[in-house]
């Protein structure tokens, strides 16, 4: 059993920094977190020694929405509204992707995200030609050693569609195959307008079977507004409300359009928001509002979603865009205090409705799993460093952090992956993409 100290860092438990403090790591949990210096017999047991001296220990991010197949579309988003920008580049791009390309492109995103300081992500995996496609996806994460789900992407009607029960199928094979430990799966619906409601219903069902849940884009541009009204005669929360899937097992990503009486549901039913502030931006589908959400008491996560869109994984980044947004749109400098969006990334938001259970108070506490990532604020954007909430939230870049640590194990040291050969996996997936490119037939 391993054993890491961590010391002379500001460290996040759960009553507020210690400042300085120290956190004791013995195998896959924490054991210990003091104020102050470290017990004299931990020093001497420790099996590692980590100084965090003007560094701040923490628990690692939360992406909550990306498509790790786009590192291999990156810098394609500029100038296209969504719909085109789908059609004419992102999904001939997808259906060029060969096995190996999936890998590369997915051990790609997932040390990006680890760089950046996400210790637990959600891939909406939209790749599902050869059920080969998706497992490559899972090998990937299980190499790299980030706590990760996996949402198999689905649709039913329109150009591309599967049959339902080949969904079914291949979505309870997931669940039998992947679904443990550190590794999970939900159920991915593309978007509202390409699925049929009975498959959106019985896929529902069988990831609340398997204690998961349903992960979908929805409402993320005025588009897709129109659609859903002349498909259905509602607009797409209603309809998803409807269908009695708009439950505490739904991950509503992006929340863009959304009406104040649509906020109150979205509060009522339990469900999650996944914020993505920087790809709607990029893509012009608009700001949306998270302020009217916090008020309401729905239930945030923050995504930086693909990097064919955003166009980096920078959790950080976003962090500080979600902040900046909220309090533009409100002209409220107050809204999305530092230390609310802070807990929010790391998936510990309080709500404000008294009839809901707070959500678990994430934090370096006993007995919590020893994920946790240490973050250098000793360089010129952050020092002196007055409040630690506000040097993290509005003075970090990823490349900032500088160790991170999942379930015990040391993934990045010192800003060293540990678990990747980086430079080999960087010129890998150069030469990919030329052949990519030129199997697509795409001309940028």
């Amino acid at each position: 059993m391993s054993k890491i100290l961590i010391r002379d860092g500001a460290v996040f438990a759960p009553d507020g920094w210690l400042e300085p403090g120290y956190v004791w790591i013995a195998g896959e949990s924490i054991a210990a977190v003091g104020a102050g210096d470290p017990p004299a017999d931990l020093v001497a047991q420790a099996d590692e020694l980590i100084s965090a001296r003007h560094k701040a220990v923490l628990p690692g991010l939360i992406n909550g929405h990306t498509h790790l197949s786009q590192t291999f579309m990156r810098g394609l988003s500029g100038g296209r509204a969504l719909l085109p920008w789908l059609k004419t580049l992102i999904w001939p791009l997808q259906r060029a992707l060969t096995v190996a390309d999936m890998r590369l492109a997915a051990l790609l995103g997932l040390v990006e995200n680890l760089r950046c300081g996400v210790t637990e992500l959600v891939d909406h995996h939209k790749i599902t030609a050869t059920p080969a496609h998706t497992d490559a996806v899972c090998e990937a994460a299980a190499q790299v050693g980030l706590r990760f789900t996996l949402a198999r992407a689905w649709s039913d009607t329109g150009k591309g569609a599967e049959a339902p029960e080949a969904i079914l199928a291949d979505l309870a094979r997931l669940f039998e195959r992947w679904h443990a430990g550190p590794i999970r799966i939900a159920n991915g619906p593309l978007a509202l307008w390409r699925c049929s409601a009975e498959t959106l219903q019985r896929t529902h069902a069988l990831a609340q079977e398997h204690g998961s849940v349903s992960h979908v884009h929805v409402a993320e541009s005025q588009d897709e507004i129109a659609l859903s009204l002349d498909a259905y005669a509602l607009r797409p929360l209603r309809w998803l409300d409807s269908l009695g899937v708009l439950d505490a097992a739904m991950q509503v990503v992006h929340a863009v359009w959304v009406e104040d009486a649509e906020i109150a549901l979205l509060a009522r039913r339990g469900a999650t928001v996944v914020h993505c502030p920087i790809s709607n931006a990029v893509i012009g589908s608009g700001i949306a509002p998270v302020a009217a959400m916090l008020r309401e008491g729905v239930r945030l996560r923050l995504g930086t979603d693909g990097p064919a869109s955003n166009d980096t994984q920078d959790l950080f980044e976003t962090l500080k865009t979600a902040v900046g947004y909220a309090r533009a749109t409100t002209l409220d400098a107050t809204v999305l205090p530092p230390r609310q969006a802070l807990r929010i990334a790391m998936g510990a938001q309080r709500v404000q409705r008294v009839q809901r259970a707070q959500a678990a108070q994430r934090a370096l506490a006993p007995g919590a799993p020893a994920d946790c990532i240490v973050v250098d604020l000793n360089h010129p954007r952050a020092a002196p460093v007055h409040d630690v909430d506000s040097a993290l939230v509005l003075c970090t870049h990823g490349s900032d952090v500088e160790t991170v640590i999942v379930g015990g194990r040391v993934l990045m040291r010192e800003k060293r992956v540990l678990v990747v050969d980086e430079a080999a996996l960087l010129d890998a997936c150069r030469a990919a993409v030329q052949r990519l490119r030129e199997r697509a037939g795409i001309e940028f």
